[in-house]
């Protein structure tokens, strides 16, 4: 089997320019003109945005990195949602009033959400030229493009995909796959943060941030070819100790915002891979044979995920918020980094993306030689879409 190595990058908003120190890094470790390692990418939510832009510049790995990490560093908060006095207060006003008149069973105000985001479709289609996909598929440096959104009216997690011919499109339990010509809209769809920024309207329904039902992020990039992942994840590192203490304040409503949308962004790719690697351990005591006979093949995959804690570095920044968002944050409870897990999210600042860039380009450093062999690794043969 070819070998095609799979990237998939998870959504969390503004967590997502971690991402970007990692590719960063790996860019430094390949040729300089070396074209796109990753065949198959796969992006959700923020996740999406740096997906795409990867594929748009897959000609040259390097110039897309450097692009990335040009944009993520140099953004304000402004570029991604509004942050004037009228755009946020009347806004907040309208989504408030949204929610009383569906109370009565009014539906008459559409694209209510608590923010604006407006700014960042404007930002898209002025900085990303989508329709230079195709170009990367045609030259053979990209096999397949995949965002991924949750559909409001079906309830399923749809990854919209562009690749080469002969991908099938597939069906699983609250999951499908469907071969489209990706746009802005998809990526905006794929980021739409529930309640904090507006759904998208695509073909049929109205689609919200793909993190949501994504119940296995890491089966769209087997589906659309890849015989081994690279995840890059922006949720804890796995090796953190869960400490419980008692708090006996009952939660605000940022807190349980925040905990409600790691939920969401980090919850199920630990799941998925703790679900991969039990099956991984399951088959390495199987005799070949039957696993042949099952169809059942080693699924090899690498996660990259954040050093430190994104929400103690988003607590030292939120004093770089708009006060308009400072203010308006604080009336849902945000004090003193009881809110950080919501901050982080909406955080699209410079310097909080130029400290988790840093961070990220310092975790691949120091994994190098184990990066390194995992992208030379040879392929898995034949792995099976879950």
């Amino acid at each position: 089997m070819e070998h095609k190595l799979g990237l998939v990058l998870t959504g969390g908003g503004a967590r997502a320019a971690y991402q970007v120190g990692v590719l960063k890094a790996i860019a430094e470790f390949m040729p300089r003109y070396a074209h796109n390692p990753f065949p198959v990418i796969c992006g959700t939510s923020a996740g999406a945005l740096n997906a795409a832009t990867l594929a748009v510049n897959a000609r040259d790995f390097r110039k897309g990195i450097k692009y990335l990490v040009n944009m993520w560093k140099s953004f304000q908060v402004e570029d991604v949602y509004r942050t004037d006095v009228i755009g946020v207060f009347a806004n907040t006003l309208r989504w408030l009033a949204g929610l009383l008149l569906s109370g009565f069973g009014i539906n008459r105000l559409k694209r209510v959400s608590l923010l604006d985001n407006t700014p960042l479709a404007e930002f898209l289609d002025e900085i990303l030229p989508c329709d230079r996909i195709q170009d990367s598929i045609d030259a053979g440096v990209l096999h397949a493009l995949s965002i991924t959104a949750s559909g409001y009216g079906s309830g399923q997690s749809v990854t919209f995909y562009q690749g080469v011919p002969g991908i099938q499109p597939w069906v699983r339990a609250r999951r499908i796959g469907v071969a489209t010509r990706i746009e802005n809209k998809h990526l905006l769809a794929s980021s739409a943060i529930p309640f904090l920024f507006p759904a998208v309207h695509i073909n049929r329904e109205y689609f919200g941030d793909g993190s949501m039902r994504q119940i296995a992020p890491i089966s769209s990039a087997l589906h659309l070819g890849a015989t081994r992942v690279l995840v890059i994840s922006v949720g804890p590192n796995g090796d953190e100790e869960l400490g419980r203490s008692k708090i006996g304040d009952y939660p605000s409503l940022a807190q349980i915002a925040g905990h409600a949308l790691n939920s969401i962004f980090l919850d199920t790719m630990e799941v998925d891979l703790e679900r991969i690697r039990r099956t991984n351990h399951t088959l390495g005591m199987m005799p070949e044979e039957a696993r042949k006979k099952l169809g059942l093949h080693h699924i090899d995959v690498m996660i990259i995920s954040p050093s430190q804690s994104i929400e103690k570095i988003a607590e030292r920044h939120t004093r770089y918020l708009p006060w308009t968002i400072r203010l308006l944050l604080r009336l849902a409870g945000v004090m003193h980094g009881s809110g950080a897990n919501l901050v982080a999210y909406l955080l699209s600042e410079k310097r909080f993306c130029r400290a988790l860039i840093d961070m990220g380009y310092r975790d691949a450093l120091a994994r190098k030689e184990e990066i390194m062999a995992f992208l030379e690794a040879p392929a898995v043969d034949g792995a099976e879409p879950v």
